[in-house]
Parts: structure tokens; sequence; C-alpha cells
């Protein structure tokens, strides 16, 4: 189980997963899926809308063909402190990615802001984790959390910025 988060808090998922070209056909409607099943999920025309699921360090290369023919693309996160994907949403939004983009894993409240800034329009996110940080908790931190690390979103200058500054001055 995972809980769906966007920012006006929790929704529903209209999305299933499926994982091999063979459970395809067991699904309708709305399915996520990965590279390996996502040519034939197009040519059979049977699931939509139809998302796509990456991870943070797939090329952008392997994904610009399916900008314009997915509606959905989930891209997951190994743990909280892999930026990779933070970074792969800002390259797809820049390639002109117009649909949902979903960050998919263990994010920690603290990023939902940064995840918002580089493109991300919802967040999956695993039971165990909403177990210890609730919906409240990110709604919360939506609206505090404003300082981020990377550079060209987001207001104002990046944490990196303002040390690189402050070494400046001090010396």
């Amino acid at each position: 189980m995972s809980l769906l988060l966007d920012e006006t808090g929790a929704k529903a998922d209209a999305f299933a997963r499926v994982e091999e070209v063979a459970d395809l056909s067991l699904t309708a409607g709305a399915v996520i899926v990965p590279l390996t099943v996502i040519d034939q999920a197009i040519a059979d025309r049977r699931n939509t809308p139809l998302g796509l699921h990456v991870g943070g360090d797939t090329p952008l290369c392997a994904l610009e063909g399916y900008l314009s023919t997915v509606d959905l693309i989930s891209v997951g996160f190994p743990s909280f402190s892999d930026g990779r994907g933070l970074s792969l949403a800002k390259r797809i939004r820049r390639a002109g990615f117009a649909g949902t983009l979903r960050a998919s894993g263990p994010l920690i409240a603290d990023q939902f802001r940064e995840a918002l800034d580089c493109g991300f329009d919802e967040i999956e996110l695993p039971d165990a984790i909403v177990a210890r940080q609730p919906v409240e908790q990110w709604m919360a931190a939506k609206d505090i959390v404003g300082d981020h690390y990377q550079t060209g979103y987001g207001e104002g200058e990046s944490i990196l910025q303002k040390r690189l500054a402050a070494q400046r001055e001090r010396a």
C-alpha cells in the first residue's frame, strides 16, 4: 500500500502498477508500467491513461520518445538521500512534458516543497513513511521549508549559493 499526495493533500490513485507484459491484459483502465513494458502497452492501446515508471538514474534520452505519449511519468526514489530523481524531474519538464509527474518512494516531508519546485505534481509514499510523517506534517512542511539545494527553481538563492556568498564575505 501507499499514499498519494499533491499540493492540496491526500488523493486517490487512479493508476494500477503493472510490471510484466503478460499482466497488461489482466488490468483494465489506467496503468503505470516500467520501460520494459511501455512499448507493448502503447501497441496494445488497451490501458488509458498510461503512465511510465522510471528510476531517478534513467537518462532523459531513454524517455524522450514517450513524453508526448504517456499521461504520467513516475520517478522512483530508492531513498530520501538520492536526489537524482529531482534532477530528472527538472530535465523532463524542460524537455516539454506537460502530463502528471509523480515522485515515488521514501521521500521525507522536508523534501515536499523541493519536489514540487522541481516539477513534480504528486508524491507516492510508502506506508512506513506515512506512519512516521502523517499527511498533516507534509502539508505543514510544504509551506515552511523554503530553502532549496538546486539552482534554477524556487525563489531566491540556493543553499549552496548562500554558503558561497557567506564564504566570500568572510574572506
